[in-house]
């Protein structure tokens, strides 16, 4: 058997013992009978940001980031309460988004789920965040996470949340980066922080008590839909607009 097939057939071996398949979307990982998918997201450099009469989206900056993996969908409930077997969401549904979690609630989830995977899952950074909205390497630069028209790929301004991926995907396969809840990201908010933002993946405020969210929500405008939008709220803010993806 030749070195490279080796590899593959070890490959293969463990990924099939980690729980892991490989499909043309990505890293498909199963929890207790609840699978989920991360997709690829290939480093580049890229304009983060708006010139935009807002005062915390600007000025544009151009950030690089290095490769990562990001949730396919945002964390379902049923994945959630795979790993912590109970459910805090009020619009109950196994594949609606988990919502009404705090930054701190997402923290204690990605601790037990990193125990269960031996993995090292975490929130996005903002810069990941904006970067795969765009759609990354493959971004056509439209106004909303895969598409100029918000219909086709948003749930906003409704009752409720809606079924994760039930709307179009963006250019990478990724679905609801607009709309449907907010989602945590890892950093620390402040309202001049793409002014003094490092190229490099930049990983946020350096202190402050709020953490930033990104996407817009089922409840919001259109306005606030958009990638590049931001908001914030305290760690231990919760609200039935609110849930998170995994980054990896």
């Amino acid at each position: 058997m030749n070195t490279l097939l080796l590899q593959h057939v070890i490959l293969v071996a463990c990924m099939s013992l980690s729980g892991l398949q490989v499909s043309a979307k990505g890293i498909v990982y199963k929890v207790k009978g609840v699978k989920f998918t991360m997709v690829t997201v290939k480093g580049g450099t890229f304009p983060m940001g708006n010139d935009s009469d807002e005062s915390n989206d600007n000025p544009v900056h151009y950030v690089k980031l290095s490769t990562f993996s990001i949730g396919q969908t945002e964390v379902t409930q049923e994945l959630w309460e795979a790993v912590m077997g109970s459910n805090p969401s009020d619009f109950k549904g196994p594949k609606y988004p988990v919502e009404s979690v705090s930054w701190d609630d997402c923290q204690t989830f990605i601790r037990k789920l990193n125990q269960l995977t031996g993995e090292r899952f975490r929130l996005p950074t903002e810069a990941e965040w904006e970067y795969a909205a765009r759609g990354g390497k493959k971004g056509k630069g439209y106004i909303y996470s895969g598409s100029n028209n918000l219909d086709e790929v948003a749930w906003y301004d409704g009752n409720s949340t809606h079924v994760v991926a039930s709307k179009s995907p963006n250019e990478l396969g990724i679905y609801d980066m607009s709309g449907n809840v907010w989602e945590w990201c890892n950093d620390l908010y402040a309202d001049d922080f793409y002014s003094i933002s490092t190229f490099y993946n930049p990983y946020g405020a350096h202190d402050g008590s709020d953490y930033v969210l990104r996407g817009g929500c089922w409840g919001g405008s259109a306005s606030i839909c958009s990638v590049t939008n931001r908001n914030y709220y305290v760690s231990t803010g919760t609200g039935n607009i609110i849930g998170f993806r995994l980054a990896l």
